[in-house]
């Protein structure tokens, strides 16, 4: 195994050279991107729609394709999910990722291509492997095997000839053969619909496995976590997976699970790679040690604009390229890809934190935020103000969600939180104030409408028993995948839903 392990590696390593490639040249290899994807789909339903054998340039591109959401492609997509073909993208397309939204209970269903597939996704995995290699040169992941909390698929009824599922089982299902061999558990476990179950096989599956790196979202893998440590006796997993080195993960901010993951994993050895892969596309991955940016990747197949947030409420809002952002400053992401999707706007904001190369860091959704009261609170200043009063009172955070309380008669609003702790803080009070008083440093919006209490009073902070968010999601079907508890909303039902289970616990 030590000699195989050593061939991944040079083959990892040998993709850095391209990797460089497009961090010296990002405007050149986007530009190459943004003629292929307009060429190959010329001749397809949406390319005679919209004239592309006439678009020369990214300017024509904007003046003549609208930006979209999935409601204005869903049409086309559903003509899709019933097996014609040449609408979007010209090859065949057989399989679509689900995409459970956490902004309202439809479900989405991505087109996966084969191009995607190949030059994007699994480009991706490949490169989270060379970076990694490249930055740990005593790597021995291949020595053992990988653990993969996949989600589920299941054949689409309305043609025998599609597929769809959670993009992750979208991915085990097309893998090549040979990859089964460094991954664990057996695909029948993997691709299990009934999550529970699904853990409870996973764990027993791989105990006695020799796991080197574990991938997924942290909720998910926090839960299969302590139930192999339940099975076990153990302590933590390194008693259990003394090789292991590696975690890939992704979906959501992993700053309120980070010290979860370093009692569960005691080692500074340990290695955490963050990477940004959806439906839509694969875009970023970290690519320096201990860094919470991430390189965003142009060379898989994805042409970038960015809304500048003033203009998201456009009917038709402006885009700039990559050659016009600037450091800091909130966008709203679109993209048109090798999946078929055309100027499409997949719902994430981020900010640049590095024009060379391009690095950015996700901040939050275009739907997840509090803007009740003119404060615009984002995921990014939630989690700061989160991880400030967790540090200053010992608190570890299991999940939370937060909304606003309107204005009743002369009362001004606030922000109701529900936070299960992982460990709680020795002072509430304090937690509450210094969560506050942070985001009133972060954001000025929020500290003029908190000024004198005049539209906002302190927050109020609800404390959920444990297993209150796992039971909320059980209780809407979206127990592991893709799923992810939605952070913030401007409505209250997630909040009045969480606190109904609260009441009858």
């Amino acid at each position: 195994m030590t000699l195989v392990n050593s061939i991944f590696n040079w083959i990892m390593k040998k993709r850095i050279h391209q990797i460089e490639l497009f961090i010296k040249y990002p405007h050149d290899v986007q530009e190459e991107w943004f003629q292929q994807l307009i060429s190959t789909a010329q001749h397809t339903e949406w390319g005679k729609k919209y004239r592309y054998e006439s678009i020369f340039t990214q300017k024509e591109f904007r003046e003549r394709v609208p930006v979209q959401t999935y409601d204005t492609l869903k049409p086309y997509i559903e003509r899709m999910l019933k097996g014609e073909q040449n609408i979007l993208w010209p090859s065949e397309i057989r399989w679509f990722a689900k995409s459970s939204g956490t902004t309202n209970d439809r479900s989405k269903f991505i087109p996966v291509t084969d191009e995607s597939l190949e030059e994007c996704h699994y480009k991706g995995g490949k490169d989270l492997l060379s970076i990694y290699c490249n930055n740990r040169p005593n790597a021995k992941i291949f020595t053992g095997k990988g653990l993969v909390l996949g989600g589920s698929h299941q054949v689409n009824q309305l043609n025998e000839e599609i597929y769809y599922g959670d993009l992750s089982a979208v991915l085990i299902r097309n893998l090549p053969f040979w990859a089964e061999f460094y991954r664990t558990p057996d695909i029948s476990i993997t691709l299990m619909d009934n999550f529970e179950e699904k853990v409870e096989k996973v764990a027993h599956a791989t105990i006695t496995e020799n796991v080197t790196n574990i991938s997924g979202v942290p909720t998910w893998n926090i839960v299969l976590a302590k139930r192999i440590l339940e099975l076990t006796g153990k302590s933590n997993l390194l008693e259990v997976w003394p090789n292991l080195e590696l975690y890939f993960h992704g979906a959501v901010s992993f700053t309120p699970y980070r010290e979860q993951f370093k009692k569960l994993i005691p080692s500074d050895q340990m290695y955490y790679l963050e990477t940004y892969n959806a439906s839509e596309g694969f875009f970023g991955i970290q690519d320096l040690p201990n860094s919470e940016e991430m390189l965003l990747m142009l060379d898989y197949g994805i042409f970038y604009e960015f809304i500048p947030m003033e203009h998201l409420d456009r009917e038709n809002p402006p885009t700039i390229g990559l050659e016009d952002v600037e450091l800091g400053k909130n966008y709203a992401l679109v993209i048109s890809t090798n999946g078929g999707l055309w100027r499409y706007m997949i719902g994430d904001t981020i900010k640049f934190t590095s024009l060379s190369p391009y690095r950015i860091q996700i901040t939050g959704r275009t739907k997840h935020f509090i803007n009740a009261f003119g404060e615009e609170l984002i995921i990014d200043n939630a989690e700061k103000g989160l991880t400030e009063a967790c540090r200053k009172t010992g608190a570890s955070i299991r999940d939370y969600t937060a909304c606003p309380v309107y204005f009743k008669g002369n009362e001004a609003g606030s922000h109701e939180w529900i936070i299960e702790f992982e460990r709680p803080p020795d002072n509430l009070d304090v937690f509450i104030d210094t969560l506050d008083q942070t985001l009133r440093e972060i954001n000025s919006d929020y500290d003029a409408k908190r000024f004198k209490d005049m539209a906002l009073r302190r927050p109020l902070v609800h404390v959920a028993p444990d297993g209150t968010f796992y039971q909320w999601m059980k209780n809407r079907g979206k127990l592991g995948g893709q799923n992810k508890v939605p952070r913030l909303a401007n409505e209250r039902r997630y909040v009045e839903e969480i606190l109904d289970i609260m009441k009858d616990a």
